[in-house]
């Protein structure tokens, strides 16, 4: 796993959304920045608590010119009954083929209860207007995700 760093250009990408929209972050970019979220799998605890979190600090991400965009190998199908059953408001994505998260270098191998697979591994990307990653947020607990980001943002204005 080769994961991309902060001063490193974001790859440029357009996915389905959960309402089969293709979303270009190219086009998300001209509004404001962006942050890119990678998560394992819609409807697991972790994942719900870390979507539940960004969405209720959509508003306070917003005062700090930012979006949460969150991208797993999720079908979209299955991403519409995440946003659904846990009322997100932001988007998102669906990269079942992760190709875009083997371009963030957050696919790779993972262990869990003794087994080893392939798989996403969490981790956030601050991506600024220019398009350059600003800052990777790779050391938090899951609980605590919204909490760590919106605290550099605000350090970071």
């Amino acid at each position: 796993m080769n994961t991309l760093v902060a001063g490193d250009k974001a790859p440029l990408f357009s996915l389905q959304d959960q309402n089969g929209q293709t979303i270009d972050l190219c086009e998300l970019l001209k509004k404001q920045q962006v942050l890119v979220y990678f998560y394992p799998k819609a409807m697991t605890p972790g994942c719900i608590i870390q979507a539940e979190h960004l969405r209720d600090q959509k508003a306070a991400l917003a005062k700090l010119n930012t979006i949460s965009v969150g991208i797993s190998p999720d079908p979209v199908k299955k991403l519409k009954n995440f946003e659904i059953k846990k009322e997100l408001n932001f988007t998102l994505l669906s990269d079942e083929d992760h190709q875009i998260a083997d371009e963030f270098g957050v696919w790779g191998l993972k262990k869990f209860m003794g087994k080893e697979y392939d798989g996403i591994h969490r981790l956030s990307f601050l991506i600024s207007q220019d398009g350059t990653i600003k800052h990777v947020f790779n050391k938090f607990k899951t609980k605590e995700h919204h909490q760590v980001v919106i605290d550099f943002l605000t350090e970071n204005q």
